[in-house]
């Protein structure tokens, strides 16, 4: 089930599908005009990601099921960390010494990621 789901929304195309539809609330022919995809691209991917359980079709619109919600939430939190990748190597770095107290390891942390859900993850026992 893994492998399905990382594969209906590894390409730039099917993963951008994906966030349209869970931050609009579009009908197919709208999302269809929305991308750049052939006709056939397009449902390819649509059927990829409703057989991977992330998004349905109700009244005419695709949204995201609750799994797909989940997955959505995931892979926000996966680009938030692209986006700090610099400074969580930082942290790796001043890590390595054995000399960083709890207390201070947790002010560099407070200090250099702004995001909450990374603050939270790191905070975690490895």
């Amino acid at each position: 089930m893994l492998t399905n789901v990382l594969k209906s929304i590894s390409d730039d195309e099917s993963l951008e599908l994906f966030r349209f539809i869970a931050t609009n609330d579009s009908d197919s022919e709208s999302l269809r005009n929305r991308t750049k995809m052939t006709r056939k691209q397009y449902y390819s991917r649509m059927s990829r990601l409703m057989k991977a359980g992330l998004i349905k079709r109700k009244s005419g619109k695709h949204t995201l099921t609750a799994f797909g919600r989940v997955i959505y939430d995931t892979q926000v939190t996966i680009e938030n960390a692209i986006s700090n990748y610099w400074k969580l190597k930082a942290i790796d770095s001043l890590e390595m010494s054995d000399d960083l107290p709890v207390e201070e390891r947790k002010k560099l942390i407070d200090n250099l990621i702004e995001n909450d859900g990374i603050r939270e993850i790191l905070a975690r026992k490895p």
